[in-house]
């Protein structure tokens, strides 16, 4: 069971990862610098990123508050 908590929290960490590396590459180099005007298409990626960001920090939540259930259970079973 341990491994799957691992899982949820690697990848709830490789979601951050990957949509926080994009928002900074399009801030840096679509929004902030001078170029070609934004497309639409651009935007949604932009959005998806920012819901997939959440959705990663979220998984890594829920895999803390897991693991913090079963220590409380086994204090509990030992005590």
């Amino acid at each position: 069971m341990k491994f799957l908590d691992d899982r949820q929290k690697r990848t709830g960490w490789l979601l951050i990862v990957v949509s926080a590396g994009y928002l900074v590459w399009f801030l840096k180099t679509r929004l902030f610098a001078a170029g070609l005007p934004i497309e639409r298409r651009e935007w949604i990626y932009f959005t998806a990123m920012i819901v997939i960001l959440m959705l990663g920090t979220a998984n890594v939540r829920l895999a803390l508050m897991r693991e913090r259930r079963k220590l409380e259970r086994s204090d509990k079973s030992s005590a």
